[in-house]
């Protein structure tokens, strides 16, 4: 079982880091459409360079501190039980695994960037991400805390988004000239930022579905056409979250371009 904080923080960065790609790979496009590049990561523009990392800092501290989290704080360091590991917190232990993987994947990409240690092309970053989100796509699929009923729908849209995340940035990988895999990275991050809110909100805030409570620490309807819907709102839920996206994603391509659609290559550098 979660929490809100605990679907509210990884939801914040996954929607920060997904609005970020998402201008970035419009405001490219705009730019530059017969040179157009899928980047994995996208520097920050101005400040003379002094941000122009800021992206994959936010991304290896995110992941760095929510590990120190479920590693350090939730166990309170009891970390065996009888010789074997607490059974209390694989919960804890699991999600510290996922973590891991996205701070090695932050880390991995400033080495390349910043560094002449392994420098990689932005194919192969491309598949280090895609590790990343494997690890929580096997983390949510395999969850030792049995996700049924109510909480189990949630979860399972979640895994399905983690899978769009996978191969958007497998294709980015393979197809590296394409705008619309580059688009679909940001705009699938996004989702999964906006959908672990919903998560948030619909189990453990204030926007439990009619007839559902949490109880004991897990999610119980009141009758089985309470929690079938419970789902039907979660589909709607669903749907209303890519019918925005979609929305906004239009509304920012026409306000790039108005804003950039006569500059020059030359005379914008932060994007490239």
């Amino acid at each position: 079982m979660g929490s809100f904080m605990g679907h509210a923080v990884p939801g914040t960065l996954f929607l920060l880091i997904g609005v970020w790609h998402v201008w970035c790979s419009l405001v490219r496009q705009v730019l530059n459409p017969k040179f157009f590049q899928v980047r994995v990561w996208n520097p920050v523009p101005g400040y003379n360079g002094k941000l122009k990392y800021l992206e994959l800092y936010v991304i290896s501290a995110g992941a760095f501190l929510d590990m120190c989290i479920e590693l350090l704080y939730s166990p309170h360091f009891n970390y065996f039980v009888d010789g074997v590991l607490n059974p209390t917190h694989m919960n804890d232990f699991e999600h510290g695994g996922m973590l891991l993987m996205f701070f090695v994947y932050g880390v991995v990409m400033l080495l390349s960037e910043k560094t002449s240690l392994f420098p990689l092309p932005d194919g192969a970053l491309c598949f280090v991400a895609a590790t990343a989100f494997c690890a929580e796509f096997l983390l949510f699929f395999f969850h030792s805390t049995t996700h049924r009923g109510l909480e189990g729908h949630y979860h399972l849209i979640l895994v399905l988004l983690v899978a769009l995340c996978i191969f958007s940035v497998i294709a980015g990988a393979l197809v590296p000239n394409n705008f619309a895999i580059d688009l679909s990275i940001g705009i699938s991050m996004t989702l999964q930022g906006l959908w672990f809110y919903q998560t948030a909100f619909s189990l453990y805030g204030p926007s439990m579905p009619y007839g559902c409570k949490l109880a004991e620490n897990k999610v119980v309807c009141n009758s089985e056409n309470h929690e079938v819907r419970g789902m039907l709102l979660a589909n709607f839920q669903l749907y209303s979250l890519v019918f925005g996206v979609m929305i906004a994603v239009v509304s920012s391509y026409g306000f790039a371009v108005k804003k950039y659609g006569q500059l020059g290559i030359r005379s914008y550098r932060g994007y490239g």
